[in-house]
C-alpha cells in the first residue's frame, strides 16, 4: 500500500500503475476497434464499468451493435463469457440453474444436484433484458449486488470477477416489461448508443459487406483484472472532490437540494450509490487520462451515465419536452457555478 512507501516509492509506484493503466486502455480499445467502428465515449465507459466492478445498461435502438459490442469485449478480456436471450417466458431458474435429480453410479441412490445457469460466469451479457417479465428480471438482482446465486435455500459463489452488461431497446413498447427502479440503481452505468457519423457508418458498410473477419486477441486474465481493480480503489480522493459528489447527488432530490430545477423536473432523486459510483468512476478516467487524482471534471463527465437511470422526471418535465440528461447537465452547470463563485 502507498501509504507504507516513502515518497520517492510511492510517487514511482503511482507512474508505474498509471502507465500499466493507460497500456490496458489502448489495447483494450485497438482490439475493439477492429470490430467496433467510433462509440469512443462508449467503449471509454465499458473500460471504466470493468475497471470499478461495475455493471453497465446499454441502451439504443436496434442495428446500433450493442450485442455485438459487448461480445467483442468479451472476447478482449480472457474471462468466461455467458450470453442469455431474454424472452417472455424466460424463467428463473433458467439464468441461476436448478437442482436435478441425478443417479449415483456407484450406490444407485437418487439424490439432487445442482447444475449452474449461465450466470456462473465471469461476463455476462444479459440481451434484450426487459423483455422478460419482473419475476425474471429479479433473479439478476442478488447476483449483481452481491456476487453469489440463491437456489433452494442454498447461497452459491459466483466467479470473480463478475459483470453484467445488459442491452435494452428503447423504442419497443409491445413485449417489454420496464426494469424496476431497484435493479435500474445495479447498474453502474447507463450507457446510451446513438446512431454512427457518416464517415464512421462509411466504414461500418465496408467492413460488414466483405470476407474479412477480424480475430480478436485476448488480453487480460481474471487475476489480471482483479488488481487493476484494487490499483483503482487505492487512488486518492480529496475532500473537495467528495463535497462535490455529495453536493451532486443531493441536488437531484426534491426538497433537499438547493437546486429549482431538481423540486422542479423531478419526482424521485438519486441515493448514497449513485455518490459510490461517481467516486470509482472519477478514479479509473483519472487513471486511464495518465493522473493519479481525482478532479471535479472527471465526476461531472461521468454525472449522466450514473445518474439518469437514477432520477425520475416528474409530468411537467415529460409535459415540457425535458429528459434527464438535460436536467443533469442543468444541475452540473448550476453546481459549476457555485463552485467557481465560492
Amino acid at each position: 500500500m502507498t501509504d507504507t512507501l516513502s515518497a520517492t516509492e510511492a510517487s514511482a509506484y503511482e507512474a508505474k500503475w498509471v502507465m500499466r493503466l493507460r497500456k490496458a486502455r489502448e489495447q483494450m480499445l485497438g482490439e475493439m476497434h477492429k470490430i467496433i467502428v467510433g462509440q469512443e465515449e462508449v467503449l471509454e465507459q465499458l473500460i471504466y464499468a470493468i475497471l470499478c466492478r461495475g455493471h453497465c445498461l446499454l441502451e439504443g435502438v436496434p442495428g446500433l451493435a450493442k450485442t455485438v459490442m459487448v461480445q467483442t469485449l468479451g472476447a478482449t478480456l480472457n474471462l468466461s463469457f455467458r450470453r442469455i436471450q431474454f424472452t417472455p417466458d424466460l424463467m428463473p431458474s433458467d439464468i441461476t440453474g436448478t437442482d436435478i435429480i441425478q443417479e449415483d453410479a456407484q450406490t444407485g441412490r437418487r439424490q439432487l444436484e445442482f447444475i449452474p445457469g449461465p450466470v456462473f460466469a465471469n461476463l455476462l451479457l444479459a440481451d434484450e433484458i426487459n423483455r422478460t417479465p419482473p419475476k425474471t428480471q429479479a433473479a439478476l438482482l442478488e447476483a449483481m449486488q452481491e456476487r453469489r446465486t440463491t437456489c433452494r435455500g442454498r447461497t452459491y459463489e459466483l466467479p470473480n470477477p463478475f459483470f453484467v452488461l445488459a442491452t435494452q431497446n428503447p423504442i419497443e413498447q409491445e413485449g417489454t416489461y420496464t426494469l424496476p427502479e431497484a435493479q435500474l440503481d445495479r447498474f453502474m452505468f447507463m450507457v446510451k448508443i446513438g446512431y454512427p457519423t457518416r464517415p464512421d457508418e462509411i466504414e461500418i458498410l465496408k467492413r460488414t459487406t466483405g470476407e474479412h473477419a477480424p480475430t480478436i486477441q485476448p488480453l487480460f486474465s481474471a487475476e489480471e483484472i482483479l488488481e487493476l481493480q484494487r490499483v483503482v480503489r487505492r487512488v486518492p480522493i480529496p475532500d473537495h472532490v467528495y463535497e462535490y459528489v455529495v453536493t451532486l447527488v443531493q441536488s437531484t432530490r426534491p426538497g433537499i437540494g438547493e437546486v429549482p430545477d431538481a423540486t422542479r423536473w423531478l419526482q424521485w432523486g438519486a441515493g448514497p450509490r449513485a455518490g459510490q459510483q461517481l467516486i470509482l468512476g472519477g478514479k479509473a478516467r483519472a487513471l486511464l487520462q495518465g493522473r493519479y487524482h481525482v478532479t471535479t471534471e472527471d465526476i461531472a463527465a461521468l454525472a449522466k451515465p450514473v445518474l439518469r437511470h437514477r432520477v425520475i422526471c416528474n409530468f411537467a418535465a415529460q409535459a415540457g419536452g425535458l429528459n434527464t440528461d438535460i436536467i443533469v447537465d442543468r444541475l452540473v452547470e448550476h453546481l459549476n457555478k457555485t463552485v467557481a463563485q465560492a
